[in-house]
């Protein structure tokens, strides 16, 4: 069955159920190549950064490619998603801390899964809504990502490293852990 969905980043679609094979998840992070792909929201990459570097000191993850998307409310060009696919072994997605970002950010992990790239997409809790539905538009209800609290955009330097600490072992274990093929 197919339903008209309005998408949260400004187009419409038809949802239909199209079942998505999750990427296969590594054993660890042990030296694994990190894409953060970030949007350019405030806060964006100090977080991600932060993200690699708690996954580097708790989990052994390798180095980080950083790239950043051009426009925060779209989803990501092939080309960067090719590009971070072929250089990294795990993405971390983030930060959707609006609507349109974060539901951009949810079409971009599913976009990664696709392809073969074990993803973790990280929203603020407050737009949980629009993750969710950019999920449905893409055929993927229930697609799972994770939720810090609300805002990321206006904390200090030391709340954000704060954060990513606490997500970290979340994000690991998204990246790791063997998962149910989605809905």
């Amino acid at each position: 069955m197919t339903s008209a969905i309005l998408d949260p980043t400004g187009g419409q679609r038809t949802a239909e159920r199209v079942p998505l094979a999750l990427a296969p998840r590594r054993q660890s992070l042990a030296q694994a190549k990190v894409g953060l792909l970030e949007n350019g929201k405030q806060n964006a990459r100090l977080f991600l950064e932060e993200v690699a570097a708690a996954l580097r000191a708790q989990h052994g993850a390798g180095e980080a490619l950083v790239r950043r998307k051009a426009v925060f409310t779209a989803p990501a060009p092939p080309e960067l998603i090719d590009e971070l696919s072929e250089s990294c072994d795990v993405v971390v997605i983030g930060i959707g801390d609006c609507g349109s970002c974060s539901a951009s950010a949810v079409a971009d992990g599913i976009l990664f899964e696709r392809h073969g790239t074990p993803a973790a997409v990280i929203c603020s809790e407050a737009f949980t809504v629009t993750a969710d539905a950019m999920a449905e538009v893409q055929g993927v209800r229930g697609y799972r990502y994770l939720t810090t609290p609300h805002p990321v955009a206006g904390l200090t330097p030391e709340q954000v490293r704060q954060r990513a600490e606490a997500i970290a072992p979340a994000v690991a274990a998204m990246l790791t852990a063997a998962r149910a093929q989605a809905a």
